[in-house]
């Protein structure tokens, strides 16, 4: 079984909005352990940037949209791509990439949980892809309803099963990839 990280939305406007996402420094640097294990295995990643219309705040190549600067990504390295929906795959190829690199297990980290990770999961489950969620390794932001703590907690346990094998961060499995070619 070949896997590969998939990292979702972790730019400037979320990360460091008005509202600050639940536990973000541990769960950063959690992305960040995940990118270095996943780095020794040769493992692919995947970047995941949300995307708003022109004039969104969001915008393709504005400050917010960015990915955030302590992110370990290498922009000539991993892949990185865009969209403008919850579901990272929805309009994207992120699929077909997938195949390509004969990805059948994706280990999903990021933001935000209820929305992108929560349909990302769901979503790579149709499609036939075992899904690794790290309980620890995805965050949001507390809504008027539920604290971020809740959200993630109810996520957890809800997608645990169905649509994913929820694992701590330090657990997931790498597989060894052979050497990537430049």
């Amino acid at each position: 079984m070949a896997n590969a990280l998939l990292i979702i939305d972790m730019q400037n406007g979320l990360y460091d909005g008005p509202d600050k996402p639940f536990e973000r420094e541990r769960v950063l640097g959690t992305i960040n352990q995940l990118i270095q294990r996943a780095r020794t295995a040769n493992a692919p990643i995947f970047v995941a940037r949300h995307t708003g219309t022109a004039g969104s705040p969001i915008e393709a190549g504005s400050p917010l949209w960015q990915l955030l600067p302590e992110l370990n990504v290498d922009e000539a390295r991993d892949h990185l791509f865009n969209k403008t929906r919850p579901s990272c795959f929805l309009g994207t190829d992120l699929a077909q990439q997938l195949a390509a690199k004969q990805v059948d297990e994706l280990v999903i980290v990021g933001m935000k949980t209820q929305f992108c990770i929560d349909t990302t999961c769901r979503v790579a489950a149709e499609l036939g892809f075992s899904v690794v969620l790290p309980e620890d390794g995805h965050t949001c932001m507390d809504t008027p309803l539920l604290s971020a703590e809740a959200i993630i907690a109810h996520h957890n346990a809800t997608l645990a099963g169905a649509f994913v094998k929820r694992v701590k961060a330090i657990d997931v499995a790498w597989s060894q990839h052979a050497q990537l070619s430049s």
